[in-house]
């Protein structure tokens, strides 16, 4: 007589709870997937420094990025697809074949909104927080399913590889270096990162993919002592030279057989001048020879980095770079390596010296022809390529394939490059624009 009776027994209310379990469930899994993914490493590790153990274990998960995801969304695959299964049965014993349809309705809801959405927008919210709750439990949803992770990565590589598609298992997706710098890039677009910020932090980090040969101050840029001239005209040279150190040379500019310090000079100098039992004319025998120091030479290949670590080991700011066949390339300092960190640095001494780059009168720029192009780059936000050259004289001679004349003009990359003084086969001064 009563026919409702036997549809809502202890059967209907299980199946009704499983299904409710199954989709918080489902939630746990697709918020564990966006929290983990999404949380940042760094504020992991802080938080795991503070003695977070959830975070300490979310830090281990996330080592392997395709063991995690496999494992979660293999799980949640699995509840979804049953809660589903279930949803159908008690709607068809409901409803009859109608139930089908209702049943696809109403769980495509009940997934979107709590198991998808929901889950996923507060893990995006508080992604630290939320992959520290649940990566204990994540771990152990790894261990279980590993066997068959691991099973369907291998059948999955295969497949790849019939089509013609390499996978290397080791390769990470996206390098912190990148990362960090999409980061800077993104923050100076969304104006929360200041542009001298984000050059400071970009050149640190590309210390150790320049060489010294991109900055280096060139052999024909180098003021050098002859160790043969008269000891007033040495010390007249020294007085003169913004530089406090200078390399020596005998005879040949090749042949340098030390560095001069100024203060070493001056001091051994005023010795003997003024020095006890000197009569005053002593000096001018003096040999510049006796007080120089021994030359650090270094080969033009060295990385910025390695190079810095050199000088703060050895103490030392100075150094002589030469090419593979021993010849004298140029000269790199300490402060050359640390402009490209913090930019220009100028002193009472070059404070008054004419700058690399200045804005003309019609908009456009008057660059030194041996200006880099990353310093270029980074003064206008631009994005010339240094790949080719080092300056930007020796940039304009690569596309050029010539040794351009006073006011030729050339357009390349975006840009027009117009010579405006020349000295011997050197392009000192260009004036640059964008087209």
């Amino acid at each position: 007589m009563d026919t409702a009776a036997p549809i809502f027994d202890m059967a209907f209310w299980l199946t009704g709870g499983a299904i409710l379990l199954l989709l918080v469930m489902s939630g746990m899994f697709s918020g564990s997937e966006t929290a983990l993914t999404a949380a940042s490493r760094g504020k992991l590790r802080a938080r795991a420094d503070k003695g977070d153990k959830g975070a300490e274990r979310a830090l281990a998960i996330t080592e392997d990025n395709e063991t995690l995801i496999g494992s979660v969304l293999l799980g949640n695959n699995l509840v979804n697809i049953l809660a589903t299964s279930l949803a159908t049965a008690l709607f068809t014993r409901l409803m009859g074949d109608s139930g089908v349809a209702l049943a696809t309705l109403v769980m495509t809801l009940l997934v979107l909104i709590f198991a998808e959405v929901l889950p996923k927008t507060y893990a995006i919210t508080n992604a630290e927080v939320a992959a520290s709750r649940v990566a204990p439990a994540i771990t152990i949803v790894i261990r279980l399913f590993s066997p068959v992770v691991s099973a369907v990565r291998v059948f999955v590589r295969l497949i790849l590889r019939a089509v013609g598609v390499r996978t290397d298992p080791d390769s990470n997706v996206l390098a912190v270096r990148e990362e960090i710098a999409g980061a800077l890039y993104l923050g100076h677009s969304e104006g929360v990162v200041e542009k001298e910020d984000r050059d400071r932090i970009l050149g640190a980090l590309d210390l150790g993919e320049r060489a010294v040969e991109e900055i280096m101050r060139h052999r024909s840029q180098i003021e050098m002592i002859d160790a043969g001239l008269e000891p007033m005209v040495i010390l007249d040279q020294c007085l003169k030279s913004p530089h406090t150190r200078l390399p020596v040379y005998v005879d040949d500019p090749d042949n340098i057989i030390g560095v001069v310090h100024s203060k070493d000079l001056l001091r051994a100098m005023h010795k003997l001048a003024v020095g006890e039992g000197g009569d005053g004319g002593e000096w001018r025998n003096f040999d510049i020879t006796t007080i120089l120091m021994k030359p650090y030479f270094v080969p033009e290949t060295t990385t910025l980095d390695e190079q810095m670590r050199q000088f703060l080991r050895m103490r030392m700011h100075f150094a002589l770079v030469v090419d593979e066949y021993g010849s004298l390339q140029g000269l790199i300092t300490l402060e050359d390596i640390l402009e490209e960190i913090v930019g220009e640095i100028t002193d009472e001494f070059d404070a008054d010296a004419e700058h690399p780059i200045r804005r003309s009168e019609d908009g456009q720029y008057l660059v030194d022809g041996a200006m880099t192009i990353r310093d270029l780059n980074r003064a206008t936000d631009w994005s010339l390529p240094d790949d080719a050259a080092n300056t930007i004289a020796g940039l304009v001679i690569h596309e050029a394939q010539m040794i351009p004349k006073v006011n030729q003009v050339f357009n390349f990359h975006g840009f027009r490059f117009e010579v405006t003084a020349r000295k011997d086969n050197r392009i000192t001064r260009l004036k640059i624009g964008q087209l």
